[in-house]
């Protein structure tokens, strides 16, 4: 037991350094940050994490002590007497005696076996709280990360915006300046191009934030504010049905944990009933006493037994019997709460679905070949600048719903697969 526990730590030591010097890595490298690249860094020095596996050491500590032989050690006295007997005429006569007691404590109501039970089911539980921390932390991470890749975006599509409109500003003086146009159109091209600007530099700054959101989850160096990589493209097909998310979602690590706590504090009941019995200590004794020309040689057995007359545990019995009553409650809540939330994020997933197709597929390509005529029609004078810049608009206002709605699907499958239990392997390296 003790080897495996050693083996246990060694193994943790040495993931954690290999997983430190990917960190070292990636940070080194200017490139884009990749999700596959972030989630690897989260495991290694996400700090909600790393202190849901400090609490391993104790746990299996506790185990290795219910491991031993006896759960009570046992005793060793030992004690050294000087004598003085008078002697009649002679004074006083010194005698030296001695004596040893060793005593061992047993429990007689199977205590040790409960106490085991209850610290293997504790590092059972532990274990499984563990990992659910540990997809937990990555869904937060992924999360953060599509936030960020579609801040990117979105600060993309703005800057086309901003040239798209700034060209036509341009144009719109030079037309004004040869008398083809009005002070109007001039001054409106002006206006759309600082309101262009404007949206530009907000979405900026929510870039910013929301960079330093993901570097603070990775702990990354203060002044590293990551640039990502990847798509929000929508996904054509799932790789999971509603009835393998919910049976997913019924075998989540948080309820593997529930059920190991529940049987954990059986395990204590059954415990604190047995401590109601009294455990019967055994000993063994010598002694050598008497005078120098008849020194006694004494050994001899002893056992005590205390008498359950006025204290039968009733305060830990109690005790424990609640812990089961909340564990089993906080258990068929989760169970209950678990299938409730994959159902409300699957609904929410298929609407998004539905909303990203329809204006990806449908609206904003109509939308894109308006602009495209009306950018010919104002060049031939055809349609007026005004016109131009609401079509420019529309494809652009569009474009952003499309990319709002892209990120909002992707953060409700990362919630949804979150809530089932269900692990998806990151594409990209």
């Amino acid at each position: 037991m003790h080897s495996n526990i050693h083996r246990g730590r060694v193994a943790r030591f040495i993931t954690t350094l290999i997983l430190a010097a990917a960190t070292s890595a990636v940070l080194a490298a200017e490139s884009p940050l990749t999700l596959a690249a972030a989630l690897q860094i989260a495991e290694a020095a996400n700090p909600q994490l790393r202190a849901a596996q400090a609490d391993l050491a104790a746990t299996e500590g506790q185990l290795a002590d219910t491991r031993g032989l006896l759960w009570n050690n046992p005793q060793l006295t030992a004690e050294q007497a000087r004598r003085k007997v008078p002697l009649p005429g002679q004074g006083n006569d010194t005698l030296r005696e001695w004596g040893a007691d060793l005593s061992q404590t047993l429990e007689i109501a199977g205590q040790h076996g409960y106490r085991r039970s209850a610290a293997e089911q504790d590092l059972a539980a532990l274990q499984e709280s563990i990992e659910e921390t540990r997809r937990r932390v990555l869904a937060e991470v992924e999360q953060k990360f599509v936030q960020v890749l579609g801040l990117q975006t979105r600060a993309t599509t703005e800057a086309e915006l901003v040239s798209l409109i700034r060209d036509a500003a341009g144009a719109a003086r030079k037309r004004f300046a040869a008398g083809e146009d009005t002070k109007l159109d001039s001054n409106l091209a002006e206006v759309e191009l600082g309101r262009a600007d404007n949206q530009l530099q907000a979405a900026r700054e929510q870039l910013i934030q929301a960079r330093a959101d993901l570097a603070a989850t990775l702990q990354l160096p203060a002044e590293a504010l990551p640039e990502v990589r990847g798509t929000l493209a929508s996904e054509v097909a799932t790789p999971y049905t509603l009835d393998e998310l919910l049976a997913a979602a019924a075998d989540r690590p948080r309820l593997r944990a529930l059920e190991y706590q529940e049987q954990a504090a059986r395990s204590r009941l059954g415990l604190e009933r047995a401590a109601a019995y009294p455990d019967v200590t055994v000993g063994v004794f010598t002694a050598r006493e008497g005078s120098s020309d008849a020194r006694e040689q004494i050994t001899g057995v002893s056992v005590s037994l205390p008498l359950p007359l006025f204290r039968r545990n009733a305060t830990g019995i109690g005790r424990a019997v609640t812990d089961v009553s909340k564990v089993q409650i906080e258990r068929e809540v989760a169970n209950r709460d678990a299938r409730a939330t994959v159902l409300a994020l699957w609904q929410k997933r298929e609407s998004l679905r539905g909303r990203v197709k329809q204006l990806d597929q449908v609206v904003l390509q109509r939308l894109n070949e308006n602009k495209r005529l009306s950018v010919a029609g104002y060049r031939a004078g055809e349609i007026s600048l005004t016109q131009l810049l609401l079509a420019t608009r529309q494809v652009l206002d569009t474009r952003r719903e499309v990319l709002e709605a892209m990120t909002d699907l992707a953060l409700v499958r990362i919630e949804l697969e979150q809530a089932a239990g269900w692990h998806r392997q990151p594409k990209g390296s």
